[in-house]
């Protein structure tokens, strides 16, 4: 009895000491299962290209733009348009626009000018009846004076009544002789003025009519040189937004005054122009060599230098940038439009340290990573971050070949605690 009372403690003692054991050492290899499952990867040394792949399209350099002409307010409706990498000649006709309101402006001049040069005429003529109409009393108040003059000679000879009645027919003609010249001179004017009036009215008719002309001849649009056709977007409406993909202009669409309808390259300087990130930005600049593929000729490479860096635009979550590319070694193949991908070289770093991209860590200011601890997990080390890429990052603070976690082992722990309860939970629900 005594053994039993002794040997029985000591068996639930060892039972518990083994159960506890066994629970440590299945939470060891769970944990330790659980880091295991944790992709990482070896801190590595060696020479770092920075890239910058985008994609763009090729057009050429010095590129002419057609523009509906500042011809009125009203929009234009396009009546004949080339097709877009249509082959033209200088002098042919790219673009035409609907001369409608041009042309009743121009038969409305028309009308205007033919009834002011009538007014002209009628005017004309009515000065040179008043002139000889004026002409004929001028001559008449002369023979009045002359014949006044003739009977005041008879005043020694004739009484003293009719002596006083001729002088003062002498003084009324001479009268009316100086009324009527100051007359005349003012008639003389009046009329004159009258035939400028109408002169006036027939030159602004003139002037319409030339405008009018000028601008049904700027509805024409013609090649300044030889070239291919590029045809623009149509961003003449309010149906559009950021990002959207606009189609490009065809005949009966509307544009407005100043608008660009056409383009047409100079295809002995070709270029590539991309969007680029603002993230960027810091790795290029100008004269950097490019590489270049068209997708529709993947066979030929094309090399070319960073020829201009525009101006950052976009909304806040996606802000890019403008960047062209002059092209050293076109080809007869190449037409505008065709898409290309770009490879810019920015930088080589000789032997650094370098990890993946998701490798690196960050949160609040820390740049770090997780490294391989010797018991098997991980544990955050402090690193410096050098450059990045969209791929790679080099880094100092870390040894060769240390294991770094390519995803937060936390998170993956919490992963595989979210799915142990989820099963748990659906046998339950069973």
């Amino acid at each position: 009895m005594k053994i039993k009372k002794i040997i029985g403690p000591g068996i639930a003692a060892a039972s518990l000491a083994l159960a506890a054991w066994g629970s440590v050492k299945l939470y060891r290899v769970t944990n330790t299962t659980a880091e295991a499952t944790v992709p990482a990867t070896a801190v590595k040394r060696g020479d770092v290209t920075f890239a910058v792949y985008a994609r763009g399209e090729f057009q050429g350099g010095n590129s002419i733009m057609l523009a509906a002409p500042m011809a009125g307010g009203a929009d234009m409706s396009i009546t004949f348009l080339r097709s877009p990498g249509e082959l033209v000649k200088s002098g042919d006709t790219v673009i035409q626009f609907d001369t409608t309101d041009q042309a009743y402006a121009l038969k409305e001049a028309e009308a205007d000018l033919a009834e002011a040069e009538q007014k002209v005429i009628q005017a004309q003529a009515q000065m040179q009846a008043k002139q000889e109409e004026d002409n004929f009393l001028l001559i008449k108040a002369r023979s009045d004076l002359k014949q006044a003059e003739l009977e005041a000679r008879k005043n020694p000879v004739v009484s003293a009544i009719q002596a006083k009645q001729n002088d003062l027919a002498v003084e009324g003609a001479r009268a009316t002789l100086d009324q009527l010249s100051r007359d005349l001179a003012n008639r003389k004017a009046t009329s004159q003025a009258g035939v400028a009036i109408q002169e006036a009215v027939a030159g602004k008719a003139k002037v319409q009519i030339e405008t009018a002309k000028k601008n049904i001849e700027m509805m024409t649009l013609r090649a300044p040189r030889d070239g291919y056709v590029n045809i623009q977007s149509n961003t003449n409406g309010n149906g559009f937004y950021q990002g959207m993909v606009l189609p490009m202009l065809q005949v009966g669409d509307k544009v407005r005054a100043g608008m660009a309808v056409a383009q047409l390259p100079d295809m002995k300087n070709w270029e590539a122009t991309a969007r680029i990130a603002e993230a960027d930005r810091g790795h290029l600049a100008l004269h950097q060599p490019v590489l270049i593929t068209a997708v529709a000729l993947p066979e030929h490479p094309y090399h070319g230098k960073i020829s201009d860096l525009g101006g950052t635009t976009g909304p806040m979550w996606e802000r890019r940038f403008e960047c062209k590319i002059s092209i050293d070694d076109p080809t007869p193949e190449l037409r505008p439009g065709m898409t290309a991908n770009i490879v810019i070289t920015a930088e080589t770093m000789k032997n650094s340290l370098w990890i993946p991209a998701q490798a690196l860590f960050e949160s609040d200011g820390r740049t770090y990573v997780y490294a391989r601890t010797p018991e098997g997990g991980f544990a955050t080390v402090d690193v410096k971050l050098v450059r990045r890429s969209e791929s790679q990052v080099v880094i100092t603070g870390a040894k060769e070949g240390t294991l770094v976690a390519l995803a937060r082992p936390d998170q993956k722990k919490e992963q595989e605690k979210e799915k142990k309860g989820g099963s748990a939970a659906q046998a339950i629900t069973k």
